[in-house]
């Protein structure tokens, strides 16, 4: 088990990598599209301090976190709303991202153990909480990195991604209406240092091998399967990769595929994880 403290730290990283690649921009490149429909590098940020205000809420205030839901005039645009409303200009917008992420560690770090956090569609422990923040903050930072052209260096804190990734995969199914496997699935992945990080049993049948970065990318559905160099063996590993998704809520529209293959994978333009 992850230490509730060592997830912070990562967390803390995490969100001072992609800051350290925004912060020098000038005004006029937060206002790069991004692979999200309609969202600019200066949604991405909003976005994601919106996310961290909601997931504050949840863990002081339950009842202002289910408001956020319950007062929403359009449950469907909640997200973008989200976005649109935590807009500013880039000094602000990063003083509110970073206040934000700093309350939200502090909040996290006090939560009884044992509690759980109300969040969308489930519950989640503090633990949860920290790594689901990771694996979006990587996924945002990501958008962010394609809209400025560059590749970001891969870190050991994929696991994080990648780990939220497998635990998921029923959740995955259950989103896209399918009914959820019982067969279990090895996950046997390439660390950025050359080591495997594995899940799921050894003799499973099903199983699905390649760079932990590739598994990352489709588990935050930010690439197209057919563009990834991962294999899948078996049916229901096979299934998985076409609606694998780490993050709360109904799938997406789906990102095409850069090399021509068929655009039938779902999306998150940034869906609450």
């Amino acid at each position: 088990m992850v230490d509730l403290t060592d997830l912070l730290a990562d967390l803390a990283d995490e969100s001072e990598a992609l800051e350290a690649l925004v912060r020098p921009l000038p005004p006029a490149d937060w206002d790069r599209p991004t692979p999200a429909p309609g969202w600019t590098i200066a949604h991405q940020i909003a976005h994601l301090a919106w996310t961290d205000h909601v997931a504050l809420l949840a863990a002081t205030d339950a009842d202002a976190f289910f408001a956020t839901v319950t007062s929403a005039p359009d449950p469907a645009r909640m997200v973008d709303h989200g976005a649109e409303e935590f807009l500013a200009p880039p000094a602000a917008l990063l003083d509110r991202w970073r206040a934000g992420r700093a309350s939200l560690a502090a909040a996290l770090a006090a939560v009884p153990p044992g509690e759980k956090l109300p969040w969308y569609g489930t519950r989640m422990s503090p633990a949860s909480m920290a790594t689901a923040r990771i694996m979006e903050t990587w996924a945002h930072g990501e958008d962010v990195a394609d809209a400025l052209g560059v590749r970001r260096p891969d870190t050991e804190r994929l696991r994080h991604v990648a780990h939220l990734g497998v635990r998921t995969l029923g959740h995955s199914f259950a989103a896209h209406g399918r009914a959820v496997p019982t067969a279990p699935v090895r996950v046997d992945l390439t660390g950025p240092g050359g080591d495997t990080w594995s899940w799921g049993p050894a003799d499973a049948v099903d199983r699905v091998t390649g760079p932990a970065r590739d598994f990352c990318l489709l588990v935050t559905q930010r690439r197209h399967r057919a563009d990834l160099a991962l294999a899948a063996t078996g049916p229901v590993a096979d299934e998985w990769m076409d609606v694998a998704q780490a993050f709360a809520g109904p799938p997406g529209a789906g990102r095409p595929s850069r090399t021509g293959g068929p655009a039938d994978a779902p999306d998150s333009s940034g869906v609450p994880a």
